[in-house]
């Protein structure tokens, strides 16, 4: 009978026991401190993060010093690894004052570095050696040479590009005992692993030093030089003119493949993104890692586990793009493009998050009146369902109507009993 184990259990980078499975660590973007909290709640096992510098996400929150003490103190609290991203792909001004900050990092006890440059790569190695070192996608790792070269460099763990499918997945694992961290969800960049020049001819600001403008989702048009002022629309087909816009990578359905295959992290995008967002992705694919490990427990391999529908059903409650599996299982196609639109309606959004239980204190994030009918986001799949009867301001005030950036004490009908602080509650945003 397969015996699954965490992969925060000793011997996370070996294959795990024979005929057993491994469940993965489930890897979630900290863009800043509010976030790194909610994806704690929600089950990560880890949390990758940028200080405020030298990280391939400059608009993020991103963390200062204190910033970064105090969520490693409620992360290593809760039993939770914290990985910082040093990988943009330096200039020689870049490495100034680099060994010093990697001190820094040591000292304050990141459980590891993000990696993208082989300069930098070489700094850590002779700053820093004691310090676990994971290797960017931006390295764009497509093959098991490059992940052998890399493993001779010092690095620990290896994201793979995301261009790869199962089957090369499967063959890399089987060549290395190196760790693999595979991207499953969030959004895609255009060029082949995030190596990109659009935004910095177009804007001045760098994708590879962590400041990307995100051409990738504009309208594009055609001007001939004889014709200035004349636009005319750049059509693949009928459907517009979005032609570099793609559909939100989603590998839920393919997660139990991803356990069986070996894979040791499985690692979600979205530093940039809203609390919402990384609270109900972690959510949902820590409740998939458990219903699979579950499903081992009881004799069930992972390669012949299928998600039930509920997990899909959440998973459409969440992001504006669309989804695509991306080369999963071959070369994408047109269908995993969004040609007409950069991104898509979503009528469900996140309404409040809980401060403070018995009754809730929630923090709102959209309009919430009394009346409105709300989902509560706790640890199991199905959300708990309840409609709002009354509201009252912090000072006992009655209020039939919340803003953003209120604080109101809610009373429900059925209660939530159940309720903890960090929890999401979300809504159909078409009903405010």
């Amino acid at each position: 009978m397969p015996v699954c184990r965490s992969s925060s259990e000793p011997g996370r980078g070996s294959r795990g026991e024979e005929g057993g499975c491994r469940i993965p660590e489930l890897l979630a973007p900290a863009g800043n401190l509010e976030k790194l909290v909610t994806a704690v709640h929600y089950g990560a096992d880890a949390v990758y993060l940028g200080g405020r510098k030298l990280s391939l996400r400059a608009r993020a929150g991103n963390f200062d010093s204190r910033e970064l003490a105090r969520g490693l103190a409620h992360a290593h609290d809760h039993g939770v690894r914290v990985y910082v991203t040093v990988n943009v792909f330096a200039r020689n001004q870049d490495l100034e004052g680099l060994a010093r900050y990697l001190c820094f990092l040591r000292d304050t006890g990141v459980d590891g570095l993000i990696v993208a440059d082989p300069g930098i790569l070489r700094i850590v190695k002779q700053t820093v050696p004691e310090l676990a070192v994971h290797l960017s996608t931006q390295a764009n790792v497509t093959n098991r040479e490059a992940v052998r070269f890399w493993g001779e460099q010092g690095v620990r763990r290896v994201n793979l590009a995301r261009e790869l499918g199962l089957e090369e997945i499967r063959q890399i694992r089987s060549s290395t005992d190196l760790e693999l961290e595979v991207f499953v969800h969030g959004a895609l960049c255009i060029s082949y692993s995030g190596r990109c020049l659009l935004s910095t001819y177009f804007t001045g600001r760098d994708a590879n030093q962590g400041d990307c403008a995100h051409p990738c989702r504009y309208a594009y048009r055609l001007v001939e030089e004889k014709r200035p002022g004349q636009y005319f629309p750049v059509e693949e087909d009928e459907r517009g003119t979005y032609i570099f816009n793609a559909r939100d990578l989603c590998l839920l359905g393919q997660l139990p493949l991803l356990v069986d295959a070996g894979v040791d992290s499985v690692k979600i995008e979205g530093r940039m993104k809203s609390v919402g967002y990384v609270g109900s992705v972690v959510r949902i694919y820590r409740a998939a890692l458990d219903w699979i490990a579950a499903q081992a427990a009881a004799g069930t391999p992972p390669a012949r586990c299928t998600l039930p529908e509920s997990f899909a059903r959440e998973m459409n409650k969440v992001g504006t793009r669309g989804q695509t599996e991306n080369f999963f299982s071959g070369p994408p196609s047109s269908a995993d493009m969004l040609y007409d639109t950069m991104r898509t309606s979503q009528p469900w959004g996140p309404v409040g998050i809980i401060l403070a239980t018995d009754p809730p204190l929630v923090d709102v994030r959209n309009v919430l009146q009394t009346g409105d009918r709300i989902e509560y986001l706790g640890h199991d799949i199905e959300p708990v369902s309840c409609v709002v009867s009354s509201m009252r301001r912090e000072d006992g005030t009655r209020v039939d109507r919340a803003n953003p950036g209120n604080r109101v004490v809610i009373e429900t009908v059925p209660r939530l009993a159940e309720a903890e602080i960090h929890a999401i509650l979300r809504k159909e945003l078409s009903n405010s």
